[in-house]
């Protein structure tokens, strides 16, 4: 029985698999069982942010895992200060917690809020969040995230919860009044077709925040360090977040989550409100600080910034070459979605070009490569999508 079929018949497979199994990882290439390399515009799903078994990584996990690999949370581990200390030095953040998932973080924060808004009134109780907004699949998180399809398979939604569109001013509005305790968002919604928010909203959730002393609360866990160019996504608008969640990238691989808290709330959760057993785990810690290291790195920024136009330049120019094919581009940086009624379908022959493309909102082919994406791999993507796009092209005007 070959592994693709024992997974099958073994694990709970909850997923939409590839036909594809890997036998090693590095950088931005798979190498499959017959030994043939595909590019990965996955990239773990924002995860392998400096892509797969990047030596500075490995090698901060290597030391931590020859001295301990867990303690539990009684005891003091230095790369989670470590990291913590990183994350506060470049960050509007006080203290952090750390969790083992984006969804976890989220879990955390949506405590957070709650605890903050009771203390002020037991009817400041409220969240609004977006529609087509994703937070994870765990209860809470999954009440914030806006698709109901995720949420209507298990009951009734949670009551203090609202949904509004993005960029809808008039029903942030609305929705925002004395008894709102959070504001939760992500400023490029991931699984939401990657819509963006714009600055009028942006500027909008400040002013409510001030006005009824609602939190500010940011999912950053697909958007954060680095991936949209500046380290966090919010820091294109003038609004500080009064908490934060990261996860994805931040453990250099292995599972790890944070909880960003500015000075404002960094009191709320006091001992024994929450935790977690592997929260903050040594070994993705280290893996993280080894991880941020190197993005931090001035050098790393410089040629992160030159890569990044020339990846927005050639999509721009595929855009006007194929503007039949491709009817809008989102996102920025290297978290772009090419929005198109032939989604699946360039999904499909980029895989059997071995290029590894993701599809999310149904019309949008997302875009997550690593931020350490050359020019070879760069050459490479464009090549076969521009053979893709010319293909839909000939096989269009053939009727």
């Amino acid at each position: 029985m070959d592994l693709i079929k024992e997974d099958e018949t073994y694990v709970l497979n909850l997923y939409k698999r590839l036909p594809l199994v890997v036998k090693e990882a590095k950088g931005l290439w798979l190498t499959d069982e017959k030994g043939d390399r595909y590019l990965d515009f996955y990239g773990g799903i924002a995860v392998q942010t400096l892509g797969h078994n990047h030596p500075a990584v490995l090698q901060k996990m290597q030391r931590q895992m020859e001295a301990f690999m867990h303690l539990s949370n009684y005891f003091v581990a230095s790369s989670t200060v470590s990291l913590a200390k990183l994350l506060v030095s470049h960050s509007f953040a006080k203290k952090v917690f750390f969790a083992n998932s984006g969804a976890e973080a989220n879990e955390a924060m949506l405590k957070l809020a709650l605890k903050y808004g009771l203390r002020k009134s037991k009817e400041k109780k409220n969240l609004v969040a977006l529609e087509k907004g994703f937070h994870g699949r765990t209860f809470g998180a999954m009440h914030l995230t806006g698709t109901k399809g995720y949420r209507a398979p298990f009951g009734e939604d949670l009551p203090f919860i609202t949904h509004i569109p993005m960029n809808d001013v008039d029903a942030l509005r609305e929705a925002v009044d004395e008894n709102t305790c959070g504001i939760v968002f992500e400023v490029i919604q991931g699984e939401g077709g990657l819509v963006e928010m714009d600055e009028a909203f942006a500027l909008e959730v400040e002013r409510l925040s001030k006005k009824y002393e609602a939190l500010i609360l940011v999912d950053e866990v697909q958007t954060g360090l680095y991936r949209t160019g500046t380290f966090f996504a919010h820091e294109r608008f003038s609004l500080k977040p009064h908490a934060m969640t990261l996860a994805k990238g931040l453990g250099g691989g292995l599972p790890l989550g944070a909880l960003l808290l500015s000075e404002e709330v960094e009191e709320v959760l006091q001992k024994g409100d929450h935790g977690s057993t592997f929260g903050g785990n040594p070994v993705a810690c280290a893996g993280g600080v080894g991880m941020l290291e190197t993005l931090l790195a001035p050098s790393f920024q410089e040629e992160l910034e030159k890569s990044m136009k020339g990846f927005e330049e050639g999509i721009r120019g595929l855009k006007k070459t194929y503007p039949h094919i491709l009817t809008e581009v989102r996102g920025r940086g290297y978290m772009v979605g090419l929005v198109t009624e032939y989604a699946e379908e360039i999904k499909d022959r980029a895989f059997q070009k071995k290029l590894l493309l993701n599809v999310t909102g149904k019309n949008v082919v997302r875009l997550l490569p690593a931020l350490t994406l050359g020019k070879h791999e760069m050459d490479v993507f464009f090549r076969i999508l521009r053979d893709i796009l010319q293909e839909l092209t000939e096989e269009q005007r053939r009727g």
